[in-house]
């Protein structure tokens, strides 16, 4: 080969590597651009939201560019991050398994409101009056009990009589109340009854001699192993504990008529304030807001109740229908720092 060919054919080739660079560049900055790609910041479980990416993105072509948590941070960490980028949003949603974080980064100036024509049938409860986030199906709390330690006719069907069962105190155990959805419980009982009754109601707990334990799951698992005879957790830990084959009951208190019901704690979805995508992240929370992504939910059992009629039964619960506590989700978080403070003085002495 000539030389005049062999330097033709090295440029051609640097040519050529050239233009399919910048080939597969274009190509990756499509992908990631509006209208091609939406970033969603999760708080919920890796197994389950990612299933539901692919899903979406099968359905609408929009490339789903998730954040998890960090498991030693949690919700928290996202939380930070969110509020760290406020003056340069990366996120254009966050899709949390709870509200107290949610509603914080409303607070926060965080969140820009959208009404999604998805939300039209979930009931007003779920839902911030100006749009600023959205609920959808959750979990909630519940009482677990170990059948073999105790008759069914004498379950307790109340907070209120919690402790009139027979049961010695220091078989019942219940998470620290400063903490996680425990925490969230104790605010909803400062909302629902007033801070003077639902401040009594936990010292009554402390000074008969509940057993106060390190959170939700402890108590599942004591309860499971007959350690403990019953205690307060969520559906997610107890029906962890009933399909692991524990001899279990699951009993949601306060159904009666006129109860109060028990606490729902269900997922939210925001649109992020500057997002950079705002479409694809409208288009988005219009398909997480589905009642057929809801039912996925519950078919795959993350959620445990669906906040509307979805067409498919709960995979733990079936048909069996639970009243949910009729205080506003708001209001619960208004009541949280001043029920924090009380139950870390109580408890923590």
């Amino acid at each position: 080969m000539s030389r005049l060919a062999w330097r033709s054919n090295i440029l051609f080739n640097r040519f050529l590597l050239f233009f399919l660079s910048m080939l597969l560049l274009a190509t990756v900055l499509s992908g990631c651009g509006t209208g091609k790609s939406v970033v969603v910041y999760t708080a919920v479980d890796q197994v389950y939201s990612e299933q539901l990416f692919t899903q979406f993105t099968q359905e609408t072509g929009i490339r789903v560019l998730p954040v998890f948590d960090v498991e030693a941070a949690k919700t928290t960490g996202l939380i930070n991050r969110i509020i760290a980028e406020k003056e340069n949003p990366q996120a254009d949603v966050f899709w949390s398994n709870e509200f107290i974080q949610t509603i914080l980064l409303q607070e926060k100036g965080v969140l820009a409101p959208y009404v999604s024509a998805s939300a039209k049938d979930i009931p007003q409860a779920f839902k911030e009056e100006k749009g600023y986030w959205t609920g959808f199906g959750g979990r909630a709390r519940v009482l677990i009990i170990n059948r073999d330690k105790l008759s069914r006719d004498k379950y307790p069907t109340s907070l209120l009589n919690l402790l009139d069962s027979g049961v010695s105190p220091d078989q019942i155990g219940i998470a620290l109340p400063m903490f996680g959805t425990t925490a969230t419980h104790a605010a909803a009982l400062y909302a629902q009854w007033g801070p003077e009754a639902a401040l009594s109601w936990h010292g009554t707990l402390k000074e008969k001699g509940v057993r106060v334990l390190d959170g939700n799951s402890v108590v599942r698992d004591l309860v499971a192993s007959g350690e403990l005879i019953m205690g307060l957790t969520d559906t997610d830990d107890a029906y962890g504990a009933v399909n692991n084959g524990a001899p279990v009951d699951v009993v949601y208190l306060d159904q009666e008529e006129g109860g109060m019901g028990t606490l729902i704690n269900p997922n939210t979805a925001a649109l992020i304030a500057g997002a950079p995508h705002p479409e694809t992240a409208r288009l988005f929370i219009d398909w997480l807001l589905k009642p057929s992504t809801e039912a996925a939910l519950l078919k795959v059992g993350f959620i445990d109740l669906p906040c509307r009629d979805v067409g498919v039964q709960s995979l733990n619960l079936g048909d069996t229908v639970v009243k949910g506590m009729s205080v506003n989700l708001a209001a619960i978080y208004a009541n949280l720092e001043v029920s924090r403070t009380d139950m870390t003085e109580l408890f923590m002495k």
